[in-house]
């Protein structure tokens, strides 16, 4: 079975968030892997050559296909700052109506920009998100 093609790297988060060319989203990205720094207690991790993980986890599909996934995380993309809420948002319906300005699909999250959301709603959803993946939690 071949291997998932986002894997965990080595490249150093510190400069992939220096080479964040808009310095609003540059400054947008370190202050949401600080937040989730703190909610997970790990240290970030870049997973491909655009993703800020923190933990990890293992998931598995019906067909039997296993692999490794961040409990959380957040992209840097060119038009929206992405972040990977694990459980998806079924159960969340409540915080995304405080959040502010934001879409989502089925596990992310887009937000423009954090001045567009309440920063302590996203750092609840972000914290009960984690707490929900814990029971999937694999030290790696």
């Amino acid at each position: 079975m071949a291997e998932a093609k986002t894997q965990k790297t080595t490249v150093s988060v510190t400069a992939f968030l220096d080479g964040v060319a808009d310095p609003a989203r540059q400054a947008d990205c370190r202050r949401v892997a600080t937040m989730m720094k703190k909610v997970t207690g790990e240290k970030p991790t870049m997973w491909g050559a655009s993703i800020v993980g923190f933990g990890t986890y293992r998931y598995q599909y019906e067909s039997g296909k296993t692999g490794d996934w961040p409990i959380t995380g957040f992209s840097p993309r060119k038009q929206e700052l992405t972040l990977y809420i694990m459980p998806g948002f079924e159960r969340y319906a409540s915080l995304l109506e405080q959040l502010g300005k934001h879409r989502h699909g089925k596990s992310c999250l887009y937000i423009k920009r954090l001045s567009d959301i309440d920063f302590d709603v996203l750092t609840e959803l972000v914290t009960e998100s984690v707490a929900a993946m814990e029971s999937k939690r694999v030290r790696a």
